[in-house]
């Protein structure tokens, strides 16, 4: 097999900036030392020589020197509306190859909202929602309580908790207040669903059709062939029922290695299949490439009938505990098999291999 230089790329926590003002988890998103160095080896055990570089300016001279033929890119930038697509930009411009999605896919799907709106238009099942840009805004007379409120344009469960689901006006607007104060940011509520919440990860790239909107003919619709989908998730949140109904920032943060993590999940291979089918249409339509993981809830009032929440196009690979981490080891691939997948897809979409 052929060997590169590739450059891992990614925002840690001990190098991002602080202001004054700033949220406690505002850096809840970026990576540690250790999950850097655990990618840099794992990439390295794939047989290429592959050095680590902070995700900022100082890329514009630090590319320069090392010259990578294609980086492992995982920065989720530091400030804006689209950050995580602001490396991929500089990259495009110096005409380097890198893993994952691109520019305009990183920055929709930063964007929950947007998200909604492109997985609503090709009638893919989410959640009804509002987006909120003041806290006095008219909530539509179609969005019925309870509801659920979270940022726009955060993840790692930030701003999350059990108060995020609000069973009438006065909890709403209160909660809206709390994250315009502490984001700064539109607010988007949607209807809760009650249920279960299972993840899907995969890596690979559609082949065949790749229309913007989803075929009309039934035989054609289940376009998956080039994904590899990894067994199913849900988290067990039955111990913390008293404080976290739902999978929070401090879940995800605080208690991750205490959590018990379902994989593959307990569902049926109808359900699976189902999931497998909505998380490829995904994909598909925000244009993702490479690796994803795509979350739903279960209704468990609709015959635990699946909504699409969101796809994170950057999902995280901290060894143990990233959900897509904990996929790949329920299906036997360990976290250096899943880091060489990822860059071996990049590598073939390049042409490169």
């Amino acid at each position: 097999m052929k060997h590169f230089r590739v450059a891992l790329l990614a925002n840690l926590k001990i190098n991002a900036p602080h202001f004054e003002g700033m949220a406690q988890d505002q850096w809840d998103d970026l990576d540690s030392e250790k999950t850097a160095n655990a990618l840099v080896e794992a990439i390295r055990a794939g047989g290429h020589i592959c050095e680590f570089l902070e995700g900022n300016l100082t890329l514009l001279d630090t590319l320069q020197v090392f010259k990578p033929d294609i980086c492992f890119n995982i920065c989720e930038g530091h400030f804006g509306d689209a950050r995580e697509s602001h490396i991929p930009s500089l990259l495009e411009m110096m005409r380097i190859p890198y893993t994952g999605s691109k520019v305009l896919t990183l920055a929709l799907a930063l964007d929950k909202p947007m998200t909604k709106r492109v997985i609503a238009f090709h009638n893919l099942p989410t959640p009804e929602f509002q987006t909120f840009e003041r806290v006095d805004e008219i909530l539509s007379p179609d969005m019925k309580f309870p509801l659920f409120v979270k940022p726009s344009r955060e993840g790692t469960g930030m701003g999350v908790s059990r108060q995020s689901i609000v069973n009438n006006e006065e909890e709403m607007r209160y909660q809206i207040g709390l994250i315009f104060d502490k984001y700064k940011q539109p607010v988007l509520v949607e209807r809760y669903i009650e249920g279960r919440e299972v993840t899907v990860g995969f890596v690979g790239n559609l082949v065949g059709p790749v229309a913007q909107r989803l075929p009309d003919d039934e035989n054609a619709r289940r376009i998956q062939a080039g994904l590899h989908f990894l067994p199913p998730m849900e988290v067990d949140l039955s111990p913390f029922t008293d404080s976290d109904t739902v999978y929070s920032n401090r879940l995800k943060v605080d208690l991750a290695d205490k959590l018990t993590y379902l994989c593959p999940a307990p569902i049926t291979e109808e359900q699976k299949d189902e999931l497998n089918w909505l998380a490829a249409a995904v994909f598909r339509v925000t244009g993702a490439l490479d690796v994803s993981r795509v979350d739903f809830r279960l209704d468990m009032h609709d015959n635990f009938k699946p909504y699409i929440l969101e796809i994170n196009p950057l999902p995280g690979l901290s060894p143990i505990i990233s959900d897509l981490v904990i996929e790949a080891a329920g299906e036997g691939i360990s976290h250096t098999e899943l880091v060489n997948m990822i860059l071996n897809t990049a590598l073939e979409r390049y042409g490169m291999i």
